[in-house]
């Protein structure tokens, strides 16, 4: 993923409200399986880690990425953005072409 379409993803994450809340049962296979629905339905979902959950943020966000095969956008503070392309030709989010 190149630099410009990560800003891309960014930016429409801005607007987004989160779609999964982790609470302090932390990452569970129940949490683990929600983003993976949403990743199917979306392609860009953003995460809520709320503040009784005690694990980092950074380090649950790339265990998601890892088991729902995303890619990781950005984390700020408790929110994390994921992104996985999606086989849905309606729904689809078409990002900026890469330079050759």
């Amino acid at each position: 993923m190149t630099s410009k379409q990560r800003a891309y993803l960014k930016s429409l994450a801005m607007t987004m409200d989160p779609v999964v809340t982790i609470g302090k049962e932390s990452l569970t296979p129940e949490v683990t399986a929600a983003c993976e629905e949403a990743l199917a339905a979306r392609e860009l979902i953003k995460v809520s880690v709320l503040n009784n959950c005690l694990d980092d943020p950074k380090e649950m966000a790339s265990l998601i990425a890892e088991r729902t095969h995303s890619q990781l956008v950005q984390i700020i503070g408790k929110k994390i953005v994921l992104y996985r392309e999606g086989k849905n030709e309606k729904k689809k989010i078409v990002l900026p072409e890469k330079k050759k």
